[in-house]
């Protein structure tokens, strides 16, 4: 047993050197599975090791090199076996153990993953939507690319006069002419977050929404809470485990479950900075405390600016829910799609959303 911790110490070392965040936590819940596996089967370690030491999606190709190498170049394959066997004891784990047998744990696992992706975050129980975060975190958030304006160098393109004219004059002549290209980059999006009391059901899920964004495209998405004031936490975000983030964004945040004045705090937001271009995205339900002639004047205002605006109200989850807030009705002429935002599947169709925007 102590070979055993000491060859999954120094593997999680190997991955924390290669920028997988495998944690003592993450090594602990590794050994814990172990005890209920085959280690002698390459197949059960790997996907073992791959549930519960890798926490987002890019950390799945790190994980599969070091297997590689630290395993003696073995690389395990997909074994159904496997897969089957670590999914059935990490579900016995969070629901208690079962009396089925192997070939009903991973339809019964996958249904019940089906059924909290569509489960309102706010009804559910603190293990749901603990297992809901985990599944968020894997949530893969990556925007298509447009082109830029701006230019990048290239092997083919047309030709860049400036950079071969400095090159011949720094080798006394034209050794070859230089080309450039117009450089591409994904839409920026800015994302604002309402904090409030109303919202405090689903802020924690929405904030690690707002992380997965982050992480995907760190730098073309900026993050705001909004409430009583308006607080940049695009920096908090940036950290790779999202425990770590929420808790750093949470310390940044001074108004939590506090009113809304979103008029207040987009009329900042559009003084000292510009949405030009972006795709704006609001998170809340809509109930403003402030004037809602300022809200409507100040979303007319992001509307001219934004390449799009989208409004992410929990409550539209809901077949009988109408926008009858003062908030909503002051907002929505100046919105371009209004959607749900309480289940995992309503934050999955936003990606995708965003993704193609």
């Amino acid at each position: 047993m102590d070979e055993l911790v000491a060859t999954v110490t120094a593997f999680a070392r190997t991955l924390r050197a290669a920028g997988v965040a495998a944690d003592h936590e993450r090594t602990h819940n590794l050994l814990r599975a172990l005890d209920h596996l085959d280690v002698a089967d390459s197949g059960e370690v790997y996907w073992a090791g791959r549930f519960t030491l890798c926490a987002t999606p890019d950390d799945l190709p790190r994980y599969d090199r070091c297997f590689a190498a630290y395993f003696g170049g073995q690389r395990a394959g997909v074994a159904r076996t496997s897969t089957t066997s670590v999914t059935r004891h990490l579900a016995a784990e969070t629901h208690g153990d079962t009396d089925g047998g192997d070939e009903t744990a991973a339809p019964a696992t996958a249904s019940r993953a089906e059924v909290l992706r569509h489960r309102d975050v706010a009804r559910l129980t603190e293990a749901e939507r603990a297992e809901v975060h985990r599944m968020l975190a894997m949530l893969s958030c990556g925007r298509e690319r447009r082109r830029s304006r701006r230019f990048e160098s290239a092997h083919r393109g047309v030709l860049d006069p400036r950079r071969t004219i400095r090159d011949a004059l720094r080798k006394g002549d034209i050794a070859r002419l230089r080309r450039k290209r117009h450089s591409s980059r994904p839409r920026a999006v800015v994302l604002f977050v309402d904090v409030s009391g109303s919202m405090a059901p689903y802020a924690e899920t929405l904030l690690r929404f707002a992380h997965a964004l982050v992480r995907s495209e760190p730098r073309a998405t900026k993050v705001y809470s909004v409430g009583t004031r308006l607080t940049p936490i695009t920096a908090e975000l940036r950290h790779r485990d999202p425990d770590t983030a929420l808790n750093e964004a949470s310390k940044a945040i001074p108004d939590w479950s506090g009113g809304t004045r979103l008029g207040d705090e987009l009329k900042e937001y559009l003084s000292r900075y510009s949405a030009r271009g972006t795709i704006a995205v609001i998170a809340s339900d809509g109930w403003e405390r402030g004037d809602p002639a300022l809200l409507g004047a100040q979303m007319a205002r992001l509307a001219r600016q934004a390449h799009r605006v989208i409004w992410v109200n929990p409550h539209k989850g809901y077949e009988d829910y109408q926008p009858l807030t003062g908030g909503m009705r002051a907002a929505l002429p100046y919105v371009d799609d209004l959607v749900a935002g309480h289940s995992l599947a309503a934050y999955e169709r936003l990606s995708e959303r965003l993704a193609h925007a």
